[in-house]
């Protein structure tokens, strides 16, 4: 598949999860458009699209976490992308190595917590 046949959405983005290539812990999400995903296929190194600042963004440039692809992978409807990563410190700006360390608390099939 090429990169152009992926499923971007109306805005030109597509989701990306990232995870450790070692140990598959799931480290964040992300958006890229084609052009971070070319920037990253030729670079190995993450990048990433910012919503907020409306740029490229490598991850790791100001923090010195960067991101080294060792493999991407697309979903059965080629519209969500999977990177596995070296992740070089921690993933998340709080400092945390995943993005992902707060838990929804579910209640009780009563509805008791």
């Amino acid at each position: 598949m090429e990169i152009y046949d992926l499923k971007y959405s109306e805005n030109g983005l597509i989701p990306a999860i990232v995870q450790d290539m070692e140990t598959k812990e799931v480290l964040m999400m992300a958006y890229m458009n084609r052009e971070a995903l070319l920037k990253t296929l030729k670079t190995r190194k993450a990048t990433y699209w910012s919503r907020s600042r409306q740029k490229l963004w490598v991850k790791g440039e100001t923090s010195g976490n960067f991101q080294y692809v060792d493999k991407i992978y697309y979903d059965c409807d080629a519209d969500t992308l999977l990177l596995l990563v070296r992740q070089e410190g921690t993933a998340c700006h709080t400092g945390s190595k995943s993005c992902f360390y707060r838990e929804l608390i579910m209640e009780e099939e009563n509805g008791e917590q």
